[in-house]
């Protein structure tokens, strides 16, 4: 699939409906990698892609009712199966804010629209970001991961998370991994660094793929 913004939107537009059916076991990975991002009661954390918001319900339990959660997607059609299933908090029944309207968005919503390359977001003023599946859709992924590293204080965290690892979804998808794939440890972390990150844990195993980083600048 292109990572070009329309044809991602196009591309998860037309499978919003059925996509939490298509993947209904998935919950379980989403709760563990949360856990594993290292959130405590209070912080602030940004979902970037969050689609239909599976990875919502952890984030929201980990920073607890005094943290902020927010969940940002390019696809409305995904935002509004994540406000039917029940996963927007404090968003309203009227479905996600515009990218336009982000501070509304921060006093009454968890959902926005928006490119994740182009935050309507201040500087430094989260303490994570959670990706499921997001690298492989960045137009141009040390750009978006340096765009994440702008939004998050300096020691804030990053977690690059997939519910299976790298040759299962290859092999889902018909293909084989290339020494050129993104996600491969030798690849990402320099890209991370670029970005300014700092890779700390990197796992990839058949059921879930998870890239631990810290920001560095």
């Amino acid at each position: 699939m292109s990572d070009d913004p329309t044809h991602v939107r196009e591309f998860f537009g037309s499978r919003a409906a059925d996509w939490d059916t298509r993947f209904p076991d998935d919950g379980p990975a989403y709760a563990a990698a949360v856990g594993e991002l290292g959130l405590r009661p209070g912080d602030a954390v940004l979902d970037a892609g969050c689609g239909t918001g599976r990875a919502l319900p952890p984030l929201r339990a980990a920073v607890g009712p005094s943290g902020a959660v927010l969940g940002v997607d390019l696809t409305p059609e995904m935002l509004e199966q994540a406000v039917r299933a029940g996963r927007a908090g404090r968003g309203g029944p009227d479905g996600p804010a515009s990218s336009g309207d982000a501070k509304a968005a921060d006093r009454t919503a968890t959902l926005l629209l928006a490119d994740v390359g182009r935050l309507p977001v201040r500087d430094g003023v989260l303490d994570a970001v959670f990706g499921a599946g997001l690298i492989s859709h960045l137009a141009d992924p040390v750009a978006g991961l340096r765009e994440l590293a702008r939004v998050v204080r300096p020691g804030g965290r990053l977690a690059l998370f997939h519910p299976i690892g790298r040759a299962a979804l290859a092999a889902r998808h018909g293909r084989q991994l290339t020494p050129d794939d993104l996600r491969a440890e030798p690849r990402l972390g320099p890209v991370l660094a670029e970005a300014g990150w700092r890779l700390v844990r990197y796992v990839d195993e058949d059921t879930r793929f998870l890239a631990l980083a810290v920001r560095t600048i």
